[in-house]
């Protein structure tokens, strides 16, 4: 198959493996990105790999999605709980969007409970740590390919 999905990582995931490791782990963002390509490469399909601390990085990158991309696998990290711009971008290109994050958000302080982005997303995983990215991009190809 030829379908190409974008894995967008948002502010302070480049510091897994040293950040909070009692909430996010050990792993690094270098490690989850081979799980990450690793089993794209056994789904068929095509996979980038992108990290920005930026919000208006971010919205450039999901905007560039309407560009014969098919798909998105997110972790917004703390831009979930506020970013109307990320969820408008989303919104705007209409391509199927898969929520993830490392720790179960609901079982954290208040605040991460709700996701402004989880409304234009087809999906969201949440608590299940570096796995979830795996499971997040099965679940957008499940979808894609009907």
């Amino acid at each position: 198959m030829d379908e190409r999905i974008l894995v967008l990582n948002g502010p302070n995931l480049n510091l897994l493996g040293r950040r909070e490791p009692e909430v996010y782990g050990r792993e690094t963002l270098a490690d989850i990105r081979r799980r990450v390509e690793a089993r794209a490469q056994a789904l068929g399909c095509q996979v980038a790999f992108e990290q920005r601390n930026g919000e208006g990085e971010l919205v450039d990158l999901i905007q560039g999605l309407a560009e014969g991309w098919h798909g998105l696998v997110l972790n917004p990290g703390a831009y979930a709980h506020y970013s109307l711009a990320i969820r408008d971008a989303i919104r705007s290109v209409g391509v199927p969007t898969v929520e993830v994050h490392l720790s179960n958000v609901y079982a954290r302080e208040p605040f991460r409970h709700r996701s402004v982005i989880a409304p234009v997303a087809v999906g969201v995983i949440a608590g299940l740590g570096p796995i979830g990215y795996e499971l997040a991009l099965e679940a957008l190809l499940a979808r894609i390919r009907g």
